[in-house]
């Protein structure tokens, strides 16, 4: 699969390439599938192939940018953005750093290569070109059939080897990844597993769920339930797009010296209701952690979160969310409405009977189960489209080639592409997130008086649970539908 996917990277002259998905059948994709997948040879054409850090080093020309530095180590508790380090410097002062490995001066002086990794994560292109908003044509996300999207919709991340982001799982849309310059190691989890990755919203960022485990070195005496998830690993290569559908947890690391990468996150129907949920959890997390200690958000709190955090913002913030919701209700229904007329009107002008419109919709209705068969049957992945498929292998039993380039590609496995989707067995998984909290309940009885005191994040951890919040959400705007 190594051979074949690098071989499919090789673009011909961009002026003859021919892209193997059109836009409505790349987006036809990006909205039906249910798994992770690699696009190959969609971005031969793409301006935003040649961003390497040294070709965007000069295009920022001197331009400070904030940098995560994390330590290259392998404890078992997660890296969040709360326990880590910051520079403000240049992408010049960025790679002497990376390549120099011991400065005696300037703003990584402080911070031995050997021991710690830089990552300029989260860099929005609106505000890092904000004098150079011609270049976001050179990001093409139109090619996967979302016209006009280019690089104003778009983040940028640049790291040295061993950088990475915690596991986590993104509240809002589905995502595309670009990658740019150099490899990075995905670790994906279906939704459907959440149980067993201990979600916790402390650190607080908006739109984040964090796993309390490390993914790559969990410790199993702690998160038993872990050993249960389904890992998806894969390997990104320079030329691809990853795409990351709605709510798969993921734990991204560099494994080469430089990594360039850039994403999107496409907006879904489900996202408005997510907002009302995101609302309500900001609210309680605020409210509960700032009565704790109102002096201290820096444990708590992201450093990505700087807008105010006061009960009368986050009031707002729930107001917008379940205003833009009913909204969005309003001109569905509108839209719904106009269709149906419009449809009513066309029949009548066919002249259709009664007997003939009975005999048209069983036909459509025919059509429309022979059509669900066909596409079921012909799978869409190739060489063009490779899943993502559950890694056999317990990556974290041996991490010493995290920061070593083992040239390994994790893109399935040899010779295979697999026509089926991922499925999602509800009522299988819903009764293995119960079996895996009544374990957990039963393993935490047995605690130590010491370890069962009840902590505020304790709390946070059962009241913004996605499941709690989702359904406070369906009760919150049921109530105000009354007035719909």
């Amino acid at each position: 699969m190594h051979s074949q996917v690098q071989e499919d990277l090789v673009c011909h002259d961009p002026g003859e390439h021919i892209n193997p998905f059109t836009p409505e059948k790349a987006r036809e994709i990006i909205m039906s599938l249910q798994q992770p997948a690699v696009f190959c040879n969609m971005t031969c054409d793409w301006p935003a192939q040649h961003w390497t850090a040294e070709h965007l080093s000069e295009v920022l020309h001197g331009k400070q940018v904030r940098f995560r530095m994390g330590m290259k180590r392998t404890d078992t508790v997660p890296q969040f953005e709360t326990t880590c380090g910051y520079v403000e410097a240049t992408l010049e002062e960025f790679l002497t750093w990376n390549h120099d490995q011991s400065p005696l001066s300037g703003p990584f002086r402080d911070y031995d290569h050997s021991e710690f990794w830089a990552y300029a994560d989260y860099k929005y292109f609106v505000s890092l070109f904000d004098d150079k908003t011609d270049i976001f044509e050179d990001v093409i996300w139109s090619d996967f059939g979302f016209p006009g999207r280019n690089g104003r919709e778009s983040t940028l991340w640049i790291g040295s080897m061993g950088a990475h982001t915690p596991c986590h799982q993104d509240s809002y849309g589905c995502n595309l990844v670009f990658q740019v310059q150099g490899r990075k190691r995905w670790h994906l989890f279906p939704p459907e597993d959440t149980a067993f990755l201990y979600p916790t919203r402390i650190p607080y960022e908006e739109s984040s769920v964090f796993s309390k485990i490390n993914v790559v070195n969990p410790d199993l005496k702690r998160f038993p339930q872990f050993c249960k998830a389904r890992r998806h690993v894969v390997t990104l290569n320079p030329g691809q797009v990853l795409f990351v559908p709605r709510h798969w947890w993921h734990y991204v690391e560099s494994i080469d010296p430089v990594t360039v990468s850039m994403n999107s996150w496409i907006e879904l129907e489900e996202d408005h209701q997510a907002r009302v949920e995101e609302a309500i959890t900001r609210m309680l997390v605020c409210a509960l952690k700032t009565a704790e200690d109102p002096h201290s958000t820096r444990a708590w709190l992201n450093p990505t979160e700087i807008e105010e955090i006061s009960h009368e913002v986050n009031c707002r913030y729930l107001n917008r969310a379940v205003s833009a919701l009913f909204d969005h209700y309003r001109t569905s229904k509108v839209v719904e409405i106009q269709a149906l007329r419009t449809n009513r009107e066309n029949k009548k002008k066919e002249g259709l009977n009664v007997h003939d419109h009975m005999e048209m919709e069983q036909t459509s209705g025919q059509d429309l189960i022979l059509g669900t068969v066909k596409q079921d049957a012909a799978s869409p992945f190739g060489p063009d489209l490779v899943p993502v498929m559950p890694s056999s292998e317990e990556l974290f039993s041996d991490r010493e080639g995290v920061f070593e380039d083992d040239g390994k590609d994790f893109v399935g496995k040899d010779g295979e592409h697999s026509g089926k989707l991922h499925c999602t067995k509800r009522q299988r998984m819903m009764s293995k997130s119960e079996d895996a909290i009544v374990e957990q309940n039963a393993s935490n009885s047995s605690m130590a008086a010491s370890q069962t005191f009840i902590s505020t994040d304790d709390l946070l951890d059962c009241l913004v649970s996605p499941q709690v919040t989702r359904i406070v959400a369906q009760l919150l705007i049921q109530g105000k539908r009354l007035w719909f």
